[in-house]
């Protein structure tokens, strides 16, 4: 399997249009991968916490499906270590809808007279992405207040796994 590129190689949101929808005939795109992120909602979801913190993008980029998970796996260890599996609520905000492609270049003998441009200039299906607008909040997590210097510290280990800026806001009863 090939390796996985740097991250640089799909955060713009100059890709064309790739639609995949139910019915067969309107699917630009025919096949998806699978997405990588196993779970949405962490924590206790039924509970009342005090305060919230937001996890908001600080400019326009692609996120891939990996990276989100990476990111969601380190807040989420972070906090279930000192807060146990019920002490907070913790929210994917995002969804990877985004059907990222590539141009199949072959390998070997002869492989630059195979290299003769995109088929059907659609290329070949690699990952999913989410497109991220500046503003967007990506994570939100709900605790109570003595514990926001936790939240805050797992939000931000959570941000150094993506290739951009983020900034943390505190928001006040906030239901989500």
């Amino acid at each position: 399997m090939a390796r996985l590129r740097k991250a640089v190689a799909y955060r713009r949101l100059e890709r064309p249009y790739t639609r995949y929808s139910k019915y067969k005939k309107m699917r630009f795109v025919r096949a998806r991968p699978v997405c990588r992120i196993v779970r949405f909602d962490m924590g206790n979801a039924q509970k009342g916490f005090e305060a919230s913190l937001h996890l908001v993008c600080k400019s326009d980029i692609q996120l891939r499906d990996n990276s989100i998970e990476a990111a969601r796996q380190t807040a989420n260890r972070t906090l279930e270590k000192v807060l146990g599996k019920t002490g907070y609520h913790f929210k994917v905000r995002i969804y990877p809808h985004h059907v990222l492609r590539e141009n199949p270049l072959a390998a070997g003998a002869g492989a630059d007279r195979m290299s003769t441009g995109m088929a059907h200039s659609f290329g070949k299906v690699i990952g999913i992405a989410a497109r991220i607008k500046k503003g967007q909040t990506v994570f939100s997590l709900r605790l109570n207040k003595k514990d926001l210097d936790l939240g805050r510290k797992a939000l931000t280990k959570a941000s150094r796994k993506f290739p951009c800026q983020f900034t943390i806001l505190q928001g006040q009863k906030v239901s989500f």
